[in-house]
């Protein structure tokens, strides 16, 4: 029969489980500070209703219906069928519609430094509706979009409709003034 040659183990010095077990705690803290750190901090787009078609970009008008909060919940801002020009907006919310497409509904969360930053937002009394450094959330359905030009000629459209139909001296409208 054959043996298996012995390797014999040396003795754990006294204190060396306790030295391990340390090792193994300070190994955990780590990669938890690590984990946290490496947390993702930037804007995120959760799909409530997903759209179709294709998606907005920077240079296009919006319309859309929404309601802003800060992070605790509370309301600071809401519209309805809302006009708004993406490359006016601040750039979390532009970038975070450049994700949406039409007909869709989506919960945007945007970090402070894609919001206002170090801004404070004031409403028309003084009173601070946005405090500096806040996280904000948007709950937005995307109604439709188009480019700049495509509202421009549909307003001037509307504009010339208006003159020709109702405007001052036109049928409907009221007379012209007289000079």
């Amino acid at each position: 029969m054959t043996e298996i040659t012995r390797v014999p183990l040396q003795p754990v010095a006294k204190g060396s489980v306790t030295k391990i077990w340390i090792g193994i705690i300070v190994a955990i803290v780590l990669a938890i500070g690590v984990a946290y750190a490496a947390r993702y901090h930037g804007l995120v787009v959760e799909t409530l209703k997903a759209g179709e078609g294709p998606s907005p970009t920077a240079e296009d008008v919006v319309l859309v219906n929404y309601v802003g909060r800060l992070k605790d919940g509370s309301e600071f801002d809401r519209g309805e069928k809302v006009a708004l020009p993406l490359s006016q907006m601040i750039p979390g919310f532009t970038q975070g519609v450049e994700r949406m497409q039409k007909g869709g509904s989506y919960k945007l969360e945007i970090p402070s430094n894609l919001g206002y930053g170090a801004d404070e937002k004031r409403d028309g009394q003084g009173k601070v509706v946005i405090p500096a450094n806040s996280d904000l959330v948007f709950d937005i359905d995307l109604i439709d979009f188009m480019n700049a030009q495509q509202l421009q000629a549909m307003q001037q459209m509307q504009a010339q409709m208006g003159q020709s139909a109702g405007g001052p001296g036109g049928a409907g409208g009221p007379p012209s003034p007289k000079h």
